[in-house]
């Protein structure tokens, strides 16, 4: 039997279905990820197909069965659509890459309202925030990485222990963690970390200022989380959305 319930959500993609049908995945507050089928969406009455569109946060009214693969939503409000992101290519990379990560690589019906949260957040600071966007994306990818249970290992050398390594040029193996300058030569190096992209990372993990690091330093900090990602998800073959926009 079918269980009404009542949720907001972020849209992250949405394909026809049928003659006049929508199906739709879903970021929710209260179970994760879902999959939903939206009858009759697109018929020329209907004023829902607007309402659920990629990147818009929105309240749903569905009929939710655990046996069943699609639930079906009955109604829909839009909360926020985000105009200045949809207005700019450069914001709209950024996140349609945050949409792409979510959608790949959560499972469903897994709550997470912590991560919900955060996609809201770096959501408005797309829509509203003068701080860069690589910056705003960097804090975003970094939070994600931990939330999904990928952290990535700053505070020591990963094999001595040694702490106090900011300004120092290290190494980082994938399979290994952090390595200090001593280290290093023991390990085959899957990504060099000079003293401004460490201080850049951990920068990053403790919300720290950015603004003395340059954009490009950010950039290898995108490129090394995509690279770590990658190694640790076989199936993720790296931000699509990032390529796309170029």
């Amino acid at each position: 039997m079918s269980e009404i319930k009542k949720t907001e959500a972020v849209v992250l993609s949405k394909l026809n279905y049928g003659d006049s049908s929508l199906i739709v995945t879903l970021f929710t507050k209260e179970q994760g990820k879902i999959s939903a089928i939206v009858k009759g969406a697109r018929s020329p009455k209907s004023k829902t197909s607007l309402k659920i569109d990629p990147l818009n946060y929105i309240e749903i009214v569905y009929y939710n069965k655990e046996s069943r693969d699609l639930q079906i939503i009955s109604s829909a409000d839009l909360m926020e659509y985000y105009p200045s992101i949809k207005s700019d290519l450069d914001k709209l990379k950024f996140a349609q890459s945050v949409l792409e990560l979510v959608k790949n690589l959560t499972v469903e019906h897994e709550q997470h309202v912590r991560l919900f949260n955060g996609i809201i957040r770096i959501f408005e600071l797309l829509e509203t925030s003068n701080e860069r966007l690589n910056v705003i994306f960097a804090r975003f990818f970094m939070f994600f990485l931990e939330e999904i249970g990928y952290r990535v290992h700053l505070v020591d050398c990963s094999v001595c222990g040694k702490k106090d390594l900011l300004d120092k040029n290290l190494s980082y193996n994938f399979a290994v963690g952090l390595l200090c300058e001593d280290c290093k030569t023991n390990y085959a190096e899957s990504f060099a970390l000079n003293q401004e992209l460490f201080n850049c990372l951990v920068s990053l993990r403790t919300s720290k200022n950015l603004d003395d690091i340059g954009s490009q330093t950010v950039d290898n900090t995108l490129i090394f989380m995509e690279k770590y990602l990658k190694y640790h998800v076989a199936d993720f073959k790296g931000i699509q959305s990032l390529q796309l926009f170029k």
